[in-house]
């Protein structure tokens, strides 16, 4: 038992589809290289003047895209790719468990988004009658429903969608639902699959996309740079198999890597500015909740768009909580903003930092701001042998903040 508010939950599993790649050793060789998956693409819609974008897709074949049951949006096939692997990752498919105790917490921001384009192409382009499957595939529960199915979880099978903040409240909430006694084990993550030309005009729209370089596309994306300009789009998922340390120990399992902290809290200010005082109260809650100081920190997991408003709040923030001695890297710069599930990504990078002990860089960082003042690791990666300790931010559009710290189990496993 920590001396926060919950005891840590281990981490039994992980299961991946990112732009970097489908396995951990895929992830690990472009995210400690710093090696960016963006590239550039043109988006062409009829009327409308062609629209530059920085994307990071996923080689991830969804041409047959279905269950016994129903046809699957994109997302939600690799949702249920990623969460097949964490689930054999964590020993549990010769051994299933107990259903009644297992529970599915996922998150999307705008699951369904690829079946939600292709329904009003048919509609309104080519007059086609709509598949009476739509609805099923875009309602945003779509994944969650199919994994509890193809799990038999019957602990329960929430969805959240937070914005940015989708997937990282999503394995927090599982967090305290194990730490109540409610289930032992859940399977949680998210998933985004938004490189549609509805959802991608819609984020262009908005100007907070990045426009890529022509010399070299891969650096669109420069997070806390001092010539940033956004963020490039992502596609993907990541699932993890967390456990009480109970339940893991009951089955042999011993984990090396625990998630220990969780805080979530609304900044109440704006709808898309964030705000640098609720995002100090969420890292301050996680925490409290971890039963950890600040110095504790080891390394931290930005959520680093890119973007003016949102890397200003950010860094004002993280130097108030933990001043400029604390390693800081923030890794959508090479596998895009994944949106609802950047958090799983991202905590998934905080994971293999302290796995691997040693802090990736933030690619693309040439100059950062001069106005912040922060440790940015940058260029390659920094040993780091004494880390213990890691937060993940996430802060979302509509002012929802959601703050994961992870841990090692000691510093010589």
């Amino acid at each position: 038992m920590s001396k926060g508010q919950g005891a840590r939950i281990g981490v039994s599993g992980i299961g991946l589809v990112t732009p970097l790649g489908h396995t951990l050793a895929q992830f690990d060789d472009a995210l400690f290289a710093g090696r960016s998956a963006v590239r550039a693409l043109t988006l062409e819609i009829e009327g409308l003047d062609a629209m530059q974008l920085a994307v990071a897709s996923c080689d991830f074949d969804d041409s047959e895209r279905s269950t016994s049951r129903l046809p699957l949006d994109r997302g939600t096939a690799m949702a249920i790719a990623a969460a097949r692997d964490a689930f054999i990752m964590a020993g549990l498919a010769e051994t299933p468990p107990d259903g009644e105790r297992l529970g599915v917490y996922w998150g999307s921001g705008m699951a369904g988004s690829a079946s939600f384009d292709e329904t009003a192409i048919a509609l309104y382009r080519h007059k086609r009658r709509i598949r009476p499957t739509a609805v099923l595939t875009t309602m945003p529960n779509a994944a969650a429903a199919e994994l509890g199915l193809l799990f038999g979880a019957r602990g329960a099978a929430l969805s959240y969608a937070c914005a940015c903040a989708s997937s990282a409240v999503a394995i927090g909430e599982a967090m305290r639902a194990i730490r109540g006694g409610w289930i032992d084990i859940a399977i949680v993550g998210g998933h985004e699959a938004m490189l549609t030309s509805g959802t991608m005009a819609g984020w262009h729209s908005m100007r907070v996309t990045a426009q890529p370089p022509a010399d070299d596309p891969s650096t669109a994306c420069r997070p806390f740079s001092a010539d940033r300009v956004g963020f490039a789009l992502g596609e993907g998922a990541a699932a993890l198999v967390i456990e009480s340390e109970a339940h893991a120990l009951a089955r042999g399992m011993k984990p090396t890597t625990f998630l220990s902290g969780y805080a979530t809290n609304c900044d109440s200010v704006h709808m898309t500015n964030p705000d640098a005082g609720g995002q100090v109260r969420a890292m301050r809650a996680a925490l409290r909740d971890a039963g950890l100081d600040a110095t504790d920190i080891g390394y931290i997991n930005a959520h680093g768009t890119a973007t003016g408003a949102g890397d200003a709040a950010e860094a004002i923030s993280v130097n108030e909580v933990f001043g400029d001695a604390v390693p800081v890297s923030a890794t959508k710069a090479i596998h895009g903003h994944l949106l609802g599930g950047g958090g799983a990504v991202e905590l998934v990078a905080t994971l293999r930092a302290l796995e691997r002990r040693s802090v990736p860089p933030t690619a693309n960082l040439q100059t950062p701001d001069a106005a912040f003042a922060l440790d940015f690791v940058r260029g390659t990666a920094r040993a780091a042998p004494r880390l213990r300790h890691a937060i993940s931010n996430s802060f979302a559009f509509g002012g929802t903040n959601a703050v994961l710290v992870a841990s090692r189990a000691s510093l010589t496993d």
